[in-house]
């Protein structure tokens, strides 16, 4: 038996960036390159130890929701006392193995006008809709967006009423897929040949205010290597997409799945050396009000134990789905080009969709803005990250990384010029690693598990 890993949660750590009174600006071309240690704030403990915690974050309410097994509590984001904790119990009156079924929560998220909470369910995994007071609506089969067992992956993103995920449809971990599963708009799930034992990362909607019909869905992930020789990396990262308008295909041809499914390597290291960073950690996406200027920063892992960060735009991701060659695939290119968004995707060409199902491998790889290495290196182990915009002194707009180690620190990055450096590292717990972070930047503190 596998031993509890006990989490000890905190939340809300501010950072006060201290300067002598010699220090020059923040931003300024002589910024010291400066470690200090950070200042926590409130925090919340846990009454009973958890082995597993996610939360969701409503910063206009200034609510944030967490989720333990049997429960979900509702904290007040200014000083992090409970406001509510609401039971989620197992519906199963029956034992697991030899001891009682739990219902560890995995997924919280802000859907149509209340709720969506998932949870395992004592390995049967089941959904609630909350409504605006917080009582259970409905429930739900909760297949394909909680996993059975709660170290499972799974990732889930709300999007305009429609509720994507992706858990593994059995005990074992297998049948990992992303799919749209809760909506107002079709189920649709992946071809099984599409990926190879995926670990997913992450999910982000990239909203288009001009051309809604035209806006995607982006994935990030990594899956096992088709290359086995011994120099191969047994990993590769991807970025793939999907239309948000994707209804599946026609009834007689791949109903009921993605028909704009497109995947690309996204590339992390020294490409003149033949060095990648080729397991991908984390992502963190800042939106911009310009969709082309939407930034992705994406945290990896190497197998010489450091790790790097790169930055992507979705404009140039965007670039290589739409020129560059499929994978496999020497014939004509069919009309219109496949993973093109359509207004009713049932009616696409068989011959587009073809493509799609036996071809959906870009060419050309997704290389960073820094293309020649990654815009961060460093021998720590992290393993998390978010970005946060600051004002500096003088008064220009910085990009702030915020990293958590494996040891149970935070480290803070300043993005200014080719140099990033850390300005400042919080020690948040010496018995645990950090989990999971979110970020608040009105009031430029985050929080963490």
């Amino acid at each position: 038996m596998k031993p509890c890993v006990h989490i000890y949660l905190c939340f809300a750590v501010y950072f006060d960036l201290v300067f002598s009174k010699d220090a020059p600006a923040l931003g300024s071309e002589n910024s010291p390159r400066l470690l200090i240690p950070g200042i926590i704030s409130d925090q919340y403990k846990y009454e009973v130890n958890q082995t597993h915690t996610v939360f969701s974050y409503r910063e206009e309410e200034q609510e944030l929701f967490v989720g333990g097994t049997d429960f979900v509590i509702k904290l007040n984001a200014n000083n992090y006392s409970v406001i509510e904790k609401f039971p989620i119990r197992t519906t199963e009156h029956h034992k697991c193995s030899d001891r009682p079924c739990k219902n560890v929560i995995t997924v919280i998220e802000k859907f149509q006008d209340g709720m969506f909470v998932c949870g395992t369910n004592g390995h049967k995994p089941k959904c609630w809709k909350l409504n605006q007071t917080y009582k259970i609506e409905e429930s739900y089969e909760g297949a394909g967006i909680s996993p059975l067992v709660y170290t499972h992956n799974c990732l889930s993103l709300t999007v305009d009423g429609d509720l994507y995920a992706a858990a593994p449809l059995d005990i074992e971990g297998n049948s990992l897929q992303f799919r749209r599963k809760a909506g107002k708009r079709t189920n649709v799930w992946m071809y099984d040949r599409w990926l190879s034992e995926p670990t997913f990362i992450s999910a982000s909607w990239v909203k288009r205010s001009e051309d809604p019909d035209n806006e995607k869905i982006y994935i990030f992930f990594r899956e096992k290597n088709s290359d086995h020789s011994p120099d191969a990396d047994p990993w590769i990262s991807r970025v793939a997409r999907v239309c948000k308008t994707d209804e599946g295909g026609s009834k007689r041809f791949f109903q009921n799945m993605w028909t704009t499914f497109l995947k690309a390597r996204l590339v992390c290291g020294f490409p003149d050396e033949s060095l990648f960073f080729n397991r991908l950690q984390d992502i963190y996406v800042v939106h911009a009000d310009d969709w082309h200027q939407t930034r992705v920063y994406a945290l990896f892992t190497s197998s010489w134990n450091s790790t790097a960060v790169c930055i992507y735009s979705i404009e140039m991701i965007d670039k290589i789905f739409e020129n560059s060659a499929f994978k496999g695939y020497a014939n004509e290119i069919p009309t219109p080009r496949p993973g093109t968004c359509v207004p009713n995707s049932k009616s696409l060409p068989r011959a587009t969709v073809n493509v799609v199902k036996d071809h959906p491998e870009m060419v050309d790889w997704v290389h960073s803005l820094h293309s020649k290495a990654p815009f961060y290196v460093s021998n720590y182990n992290y393993t998390k990250i978010v970005v946060d915009r600051v004002q500096g002194a003088d008064q220009q707009v910085y990009n702030v990384l915020l990293l958590a180690t494996d040891t149970g620190k935070i480290h803070k990055v300043l993005e200014a010029g080719s140099e990033p450096f850390i300005i400042l590292e919080t020690q948040i717990s010496k018995i645990s690693s950090i989990q999971a972070m979110t970020l608040d930047s009105q009031k430029q503190s985050s929080s963490k598990l």
